[in-house]
Formats: structure tokens, C-alpha cells, sequence
């Protein structure tokens, strides 16, 4: 007999996805990839921007959308609406009696306007569980205010430690806060269904990109708001322990952390003696003397190549890596051996992206469909909610979708 598949743990979950760009559509392609149907939501004209960004004419032509878009919108449908109409509006609310989910990241105020605020679809479906994901949070001074991951970067602290110490403050390579930010909406949307299930009450969850940096800046605030310690960048150091930055090797890079004084002593005894000094035995006394444990590392880690480096610390217990490109991660055999790479076809070829931070072995994530064209599953959706063939074509005239 065939194996039957595992049960995805999100299957029977619907979510209706206003959100766009990077924080928004991670959060959603991490519930998808579990199972939950995501019905997309985009304006008639374009619609996610992230279809476009970045995108050079070589990659348009080939793949009709760019790799952002690609890499966080699989297990999704398209249904293009123009929510300033109101026929466009009275179908997102009857779609939102039939959800479980609402996801939105507008600015505070628009989705009242657009009469789908959380008053009003909770009064249609008081089941559903309502998440806003905003920049700056629903109140307070700075709530009208719109911004991306780099001003938050910029906003949290983030970027004023990032960097080296004598040039100016530098954006993290990626959309760290998004990102981060994406993860935040799904914890908080689990909770909220686990609650659901135990009372029958939906409710309104709160994220924004303020918390997610906050969140990770979260052990410099404490330290400040202890200390009055305003820390500054220390390039790939950190401020912690010694060692726990880049080091040179014979042929490149690597990063070595010992942040333990076992771990030091295993370190030290991997790469040099000269390093086991009775001055350097404690974290207290490396801080204190940073300067020369760092000095004395690099005259020893420059004699040995990256993979000398790897294998000694890495059969010492010390923790270790090499410091790769983008291309050398994305294709490193680790990657591949932790099961975080997924691969789909897409209409424009076979696609590579990464697979969800975290899995079930009982209920494993999995690709049901690629990233969808714009507006491709309007009328299977509108049908699967019920509507009917003329009231699709009377929709279609009164200009619900665009």
C-alpha cells in the first residue's frame, strides 16, 4: 500500500492576505507552506510592488516576476480587487466571513477606511482572527507615520551598531526587521488560533516592525537601561566575549566564537599555545584585554586556511565557520542536508528558495503550488467562497476588480 501523507497542521485554515512586500507575504508563505490557503489579495494594477523589485530586464523576461516576490509567495492564490470600490469592498467582506485569518499592512486607519477594519469584519465573523502589521504600531506619536525595514533599522539603534568603528552607520545586508518581523505575525496568529480553539474567541492581533527591531535589540536596551551604556559598532566583534568576530586565515576568512572559559581553553589549544596565558583565562580578563587576544588569534589563524581552521576548532568544540559569499551559502551541502532548500516548478522553469525556519516531523511543511500570477485564481476563489457565475460577471461590472 502507498504511504499516506502527513497531515498538514495548518489544513482547513484559510487566510485572506492583504499584506505585500517582504514582512506580510513571510509571514503568510510560512502558514501556506503548513497547509493554511492563502487567498492573496492584490490591487488590479501591478499589484504586489514586491513583483517588480529589484527586477533587471533579463530576469523580467524570463521569469515574468522578480526573485523577491518568487521567494516568499509560494503556496498562495491570486484574487485582484480594487478595494476603492465598493464593490470591491463588499466582496473582501463577505470572503472575511469565511476565514479564519485576516492579515493586512497598511497603515493604521486604511483598512477602516477601506470599511474592512477589525470592528467591522469581526461583526460579520467574530471567530476571525484579525492581525495588523504596521511600522510604528497602532498608536502612539509615530502610528501615522509610514517606514520599511531600513528605517526601522535606523529608528531601533539597529544600524548605529552596525558597521565597522571608524566609518559611518551601515543597513544590515538584509531585511533583517522584515523578516524577523514575518516570523513575529506567525507566532502571534498560532497563539491566537490555539486560543480560538480552546474558547471559540477570535480576536485582534498587533505587530510592526518597532517591536520586531526592538525585539532585536532587545539585550542593548536592557544593558542601557541598566547601565547607561550607549554601545557603539564594533564591526564583526561583539561587545560580550572574546573571541567572537573574523578572523583572517591563509586563504580567507572565518569566524570564531569562544565564549566560555572551557571553550577557550580548547581554542587556544587547537590554534596556538602561545594563546593559553594565565592573563587570558577568564572572559573578564579577555575583554580587558581584547586587544591582545585578538592580535595574538590573527597571528595564528593567518598560518592556516579556512579549512584547517574548520576542522581543527570544529573537532575542539569551538564554535566556527567560514565566512561565505551568498553564492557559497546557498549552495553549501549543509544547507541542503538540513532539508532547507524547497524546489517547485514555476511556469517559467524549476525555482529554488528556502524552506521555513523551523519543522514538524509529524506535519512537515511542503510546496502545493508556485508563487501565482497576478489575479490567476479570482473566479476558482470567489467560486470555492461560494459566488456564483453571474455574480462574478455582475461584480465585474460594477468594478470589483479593477
Amino acid at each position: 500500500m502507498a504511504a499516506t501523507a502527513p497531515a498538514a497542521v495548518l489544513d482547513g485554515i484559510r487566510v485572506l492576505d492583504f499584506s505585500r512586500v517582504f514582512a506580510g507575504p513571510s509571514a503568510t508563505q510560512t502558514l501556506g507552506d503548513f497547509g493554511a490557503d492563502i487567498i492573496k489579495v492584490e490591487e488590479p494594477h501591478g499589484g504586489d510592488s514586491a513583483r517588480t523589485f529589484g527586477v533587471t530586464q533579463e530576469v523580467l523576461e524570463r521569469f515574468g516576476v522578480s526573485p523577491s516576490y518568487l521567494a516568499l509567495n509560494r503556496n498562495k492564490r491570486s484574487i485582484v480587487l480594487d478595494l476603492k470600490s465598493p464593490a470591491g469592498q463588499e466582496t473582501a467582506q463577505r470572503l472575511a466571513e469565511q476565514v479564519d485569518v485576516v492579515i493586512h499592512n497598511f497603515r493604521p486607519g486604511a483598512m477602516q477606511r477601506l470599511n474592512l477594519g477589525y470592528e467591522a469584519l469581526t461583526a460579520r465573523n467574530p471567530r476571525i482572527i484579525y492581525c495588523e502589521f504596521s511600522a510604528f504600531g497602532q498608536t502612539g506619536p509615530l502610528a501615522h507615520i509610514g517606514a520599511n525595514d531600513v528605517a526601522l533599522q535606523a529608528h531601533s539603534g539597529l544600524m548605529s551598531i552596525t558597521g565597522e568603528p571608524d566609518r559611518p552607520a551601515s543597513r544590515c545586508g538584509t531585511s533583517v526587521v522584515d523578516l524577523h518581523g514575518g516570523l513575529a505575525a506567525v507566532a502571534g496568529i498560532l497563539a491566537a488560533l490555539l486560543h480560538r480553539e480552546r474558547t471559540g474567541e477570535g480576536q485582534r492581533v498587533e505587530t510592526s516592525l518597532l517591536m520586531s527591531s526592538a525585539h532585536l535589540m532587545s539585550y542593548f536596551y536592557t544593558d542601557y537601561w541598566m547601565t547607561g551604556r550607549v554601545h557603539q559598532r564594533m564591526g564583526t566583534a561583539n561587545h560580550l566575549t572574546v573571541p567572537n568576530q573574523v578572523f583572517p586565515s591563509a586563504d580567507g576568512h572565518v569566524v570564531i566564537i569562544a565564549p566560555t572559559d572551557d571553550m577557550w581553553q580548547r581554542c587556544a589549544a587547537a590554534l596556538d599555545p602561545v594563546l593559553d596565558r594565565p592573563e587570558f583565562k577568564t572572559a573578564f580578563q579577555r575583554r580587558q584585554q581584547r586587544g591582545d587576544v585578538i592580535a595574538l588569534m590573527t597571528e595564528a589563524t593567518s598560518r592556516l586556511t579556512t579549512r584547517e581552521l574548520i576542522d581543527r576548532l570544529g573537532h575542539a568544540r569551538v564554535n566556527v565557520a567560514s565566512l561565505n559569499d551568498v553564492g557559497q551559502a546557498a549552495d553549501d551541502a549543509q544547507l541542503a542536508a538540513s532539508d532547507g532548500i524547497f524546489e517547485f516548478e514555476s511556469a517559467s522553469g524549476p525555482i529554488k528558495s528556502v524552506a521555513p525556519p523551523f519543522s514538524l516531523d509529524k506535519s512537515p511543511a511542503s510546496v502545493r503550488c508556485p508563487p501565482p500570477e497576478l489575479g490567476a485564481d479570482s473566479q476558482a476563489v470567489l467560486g470555492d467562497f461560494g459566488f456564483g457565475a453571474g455574480e462574478w460577471e455582475a461584480l465585474k461590472q460594477r468594478g470589483a476588480f479593477g
